[in-house]
């Protein structure tokens, strides 16, 4: 079957439709009005895959997904025009260009945690930019993944963009394929496999990956708003955001006032019998919530814990000094348990942050601009915020992805239509003049010669 889809696909990309500006723009009309048509549908079909709110949904789902539509197709004209470049003296006289141009066949392998965001928008970009796309949702998400099939059979030709359900042995299968372009967003336990199987045919790859992200809290920090907004980011989504903080470190003058305002926020936030609350999801799988309920045992909680076998239910979570070979701080957490840590001096902080690798987020909260700023150029890692958490994502003039084990590659925006094009680089040059010394025999002074940089 799957041998099948994508011949199919090739087949279609190569007559030329895909290419058309005036193709791209109808397809993602109608995606778009698709889409607004069964948001309420896609609302439901997330609560009963794992009771994510509504307004969750409709902020970091579908909403999510229809600016981007919104914003590329008034874009894609300028975006697919050949780009005017200035030439250099060595080929003069002569017109330089970057063509745009997809790849082809692309696979779209997508997760659970925002299983429609994370399949719908890289989808965009991809259609965008002219190729054809095979959409695989996380079958965990069972009644996600159903739906976004149902949105995709509607508006598009299965030969242009198809919808593969199933589960690891599908993907497999899939990977097992030569394809023009694979992205994947998910583990990088998982990535690894991806870049394996897509190195066999040395197709090019953007893997949105993960990473133990870290919330470094000074002592000039607000710490009633600090607290606030790190609760916000780190349980939206019963915490299983992957730039949602991992782990706090936080000044020791400053820690219990942070542990008292982050108890009262999540209070606020969630009520005193949080289980009851409807705006708290749950964890997505059973599997899931037991390794969740696992990293707890033996640690010293400071709020929360409560847990629910028969719902998935685990309330948000504060965890007081774990030890860094512990189960908690082996790596990502993704769900709602949040360490604090202690610092005392900027040592204690590079000896966390460079333990963990390059994670995809990183969050500061301070007042200190020196601090802020030795921060963000000391450490390598994929995006982050001062004074808050998550909303760098929320920007689409701004990149979305990690480096080094959180990720290779950017995309949002822009930046969606260029990942899944490749820039061809041409030279149109004129007839009327022609410069000698390039051609055998070469007889210029090689004096000369070793000054030809400057004609570049």
């Amino acid at each position: 079957m799957v041998k099948e889809i994508i011949q199919q696909q090739v087949d279609f990309f190569q007559t030329q439709q895909t290419k058309e500006v005036s193709f791209r723009k109808k397809a993602l009309k109608c995606l778009q009005e698709e889409i607004v048509r069964r948001e309420d549908a896609i609302c439901d079909a997330l609560y009963a895959d794992f009771k994510k709110p509504k307004f969750e949904t409709l902020a970091a789902e579908t909403q999510f997904v229809l600016a981007e539509i919104k914003h590329v197709p008034n874009n894609i004209e300028s975006w697919a025009s050949p780009e005017r470049v200035s030439g250099s003296w060595m080929n003069w006289p002569s017109s330089d260009y970057i063509y745009k141009e997809p790849y082809g066949a692309v696979l779209v392998i997508a997760p659970w945690n925002y299983p429609f965001q994370l399949a719908i928008a890289p989808l965009i970009g991809a259609v965008a930019a002219g190729n054809t796309v095979v959409v695989k949702p996380s079958e965990i998400t069972t009644h996600t993944a159903a739906i976004i099939s149902e949105i995709i059979k509607a508006v598009f030709d299965p030969a242009h963009v198809t919808v593969v359900e199933g589960g690891v042995e599908v993907s497999q299968e899939l990977l097992a394929e030569k394809w023009d372009y694979i992205f994947f967003t998910g583990s990088p336990g998982v990535g690894k496999i991806v870049y394996q199987s897509a190195a066999k045919h040395l197709t090019p790859v953007t893997l949105e990956l993960g990473g133990k992200n870290p919330c470094i809290v000074d002592d000039t920090a607000a710490i009633a708003l600090a607290a606030k907004r790190i609760v916000w980011g780190k349980f939206l989504n019963a915490g299983q955001t992957c730039i949602a903080s991992d782990y706090i470190l936080v000044h020791e003058n400053v820690k219990d006032k942070l542990i008292a305002a982050l108890k009262e926020n999540i209070t606020k936030s969630y009520g005193e019998n949080m289980e009851a609350s409807p705006d708290f999801s749950r964890t997505v799988s059973q599997k899931h919530y037991q390794g969740l309920k696992d990293m707890l045992v033996g640690e010293e909680i400071l709020f929360g814990g409560q847990s629910n076998d028969e719902d998935n239910f685990l309330s948000p979570t504060l965890v007081n000094e774990p030890k860094l070979d512990s189960k908690l701080m082996a790596g990502e957490i993704f769900g709602p348990i949040l360490p604090i840590i202690s610092y005392k001096t900027d040592a204690d902080i590079d000896r966390h942050m460079m333990n963990y690798g390059k994670p995809l987020a990183t969050y500061v909260f301070s007042n200190n601009k020196k601090f802020q700023n030795k921060i963000i150029n000391t450490y390598s890692f994929g995006g982050g915020a001062i004074n808050d958490t998550v909303i760098q994502i929320t920007n689409k003039r701004l990149p979305f992805g990690g480096v080094g084990q959180s990720g290779i590659g950017a995309y949002h925006g822009k930046l969606s239509f260029d990942i899944f094009s490749h820039h061809k680089a041409i030279i149109k040059k004129a007839n009327w003049f022609e410069a000698p010394v390039r051609y055998p025999p070469y007889n210029v002074p090689m004096n000369l010669v070793k000054k030809i940089k400057h004609l570049f």
